[in-house]
This record gives C-alpha cells, structure tokens and sequence, in this order.
C-alpha cells in the first residue's frame, strides 16, 4: 500500500483559552515542500487566520481537481488525443447536512482544455471526463457531490 504523508506544525500564538489564538500553522509535505495554511477567514475571522494561506476546503477542492485533470490527460493520450493546455476553475460550495454539520457538499470542476490536435467530438470528451471521474482517487474518497461542467 502507498503511503503519502504530511506533517501539520503549529504553535500557540494568543489566548489559547479565550479561542483569540492564531490558527495559521505549517503544512509540510512528504515532497518536500512546505505551505503556510490556515483556517478559513470564512470560518474564523482575520487574525486569527490568513487569508493568504491554505485552508483544509481549499485543499480539498484542489486536489479534486488537480486529480480529474490528471486523469484526463492519462485517459486522453491512450485515446489518442493530445491535449495542449488544461485549465480549471474548480469551486467548492460549503451545505448543512441533515445532521446540522458543515460540510463540502458539492465541488463543480470547471476544465478548458486546449487540444494540440484535432478537437474530440463532445461526446468523446464526455466519455474521457466520466472515465477521469470514474478513476481519480480523491473523488473516489469523498462523500462530496463532483461536477464536471466543461467550459
């Protein structure tokens, strides 16, 4: 079994008791490379989070997409398709379940590709998004509602 890691660092910064303390801390990855992140200022308001830094529902919408694209592109070139440029504008909307709890409901990945070839027929690209779909890891680990809206 794979095993992917990530070491989270943070230190107290405030009131720790009155809840005015610092929510930013470090995302640490097994790549190597390291993110500030923080809580949502939608969650907890400034300052005691960073807007400029990455928040959990964030990350999670991002690596949504960043799976189905590269899903799309491995599933586009054994079809025979190349694929020039791929851009999304993924965007993850917060509910209520039943249960009262927050949660990411439902995330609608946005992709434009530019084709280096001759353009897919529509129905091409709707069977190499529900293969991509069908097949990327994140999606197949959340409850959240993924769609594929291309532009």
């Amino acid at each position: 079994m794979i095993e992917h890691r990530a070491e989270i660092i943070w230190r107290c910064d405030g009131d720790f008791a009155r809840g005015t303390y610092s929510r930013v801390h470090e995302i640490r990855l097994d790549s190597g490379v390291s993110i500030p992140g923080s809580s949502s200022p939608h969650v907890v308001p400034e300052p005691a989070s960073d807007p400029f830094a990455l928040d959990p529902e964030e990350a999670l919408v991002a690596a949504l997409s960043a799976c189905h694209m590269l899903w799309f592109l491995d599933h586009a070139r054994r079809s025979g398709h190349e694929v020039a440029s791929y851009r999304d504008d993924a965007r993850g909307r917060m509910g209520r379940r039943p249960d009262g709890r927050m949660w990411l409901a439902e995330v609608d990945l946005r992709p434009r590709i530019g084709w280096a070839s001759m353009v897919p027929a529509p129905t091409e690209i709707e069977r190499l998004h529900e293969l991509a779909h069908h097949d990327c890891f994140i999606a197949n680990s959340v409850m959240t509602e993924v769609r594929v809206k291309p532009a």
